[in-house]
């Protein structure tokens, strides 16, 4: 009986995800200035919460009680940043769209990168988020969104190529120091 019941909340959040994906996706961005939606995303501290060498310093020197306590405040602000580095994504992939029809053949390539990479990170945000509300419950499950820094830089990266590529003289950033 309880495994029925945990299968059928699995199949109820798996089925939100999906609908709020597909729902994302199908509805028309308005036409604001897309960049002034990207939200500054702080790489250290999110590389801090995200540290599996923290984690162990943590559990060796917290009582497991507290330990859990812990583990989970750590897990909601990486829900947080996972969320904020999704929601970047989706920003770049519509900017990267707009630009995919560049003459210039290095911007269309810049843009094309940006969008792949961008489309990546999304899905990747994703699964990461569920796997981190799955770690919620359970807080001695290994780490959730190790992959999500790493596509985040690769993201800023192709962020800032194309918009050097478009406007020289314009910085573009969208992590936080």
């Amino acid at each position: 009986m309880t495994l029925a019941i945990i299968l059928v909340l699995c199949a109820v959040v798996a089925l939100a995800i999906i609908l709020g994906i597909t729902l994302r996706r199908t509805l028309p961005v308005p036409a604001l200035d897309l960049k002034a939606r990207i939200q500054p995303l702080d790489v250290e501290a999110f590389r801090n919460l995200i540290d599996t060498h923290e984690d162990e310093y943590l559990r060796e020197r917290l009582p497991g009680r507290d330990f859990r306590a812990v583990r989970r405040a750590r897990l909601r602000a990486t829900a947080a940043y996972i969320r904020s580095a999704g929601a970047n994504a989706a920003v770049l992939a519509h900017l990267g769209q707009a630009a995919l029809s560049a003459k210039d053949a290095a911007t269309a390539e810049a843009a094309r990168q940006l969008v792949d990479s961008a489309l990546l990170l999304r899905r990747n945000a994703a699964l990461a988020l569920l796997r981190t509300y799955i770690a919620l419950a359970w807080p001695n499950a290994g780490p959730a969104a190790a992959g999500i820094l790493r596509g985040y830089e690769q993201l800023s990266g192709s962020a800032m190529l194309l918009g050097r590529l478009q406007n020289p003289a314009a910085v573009v950033r969208i992590s936080a120091s």
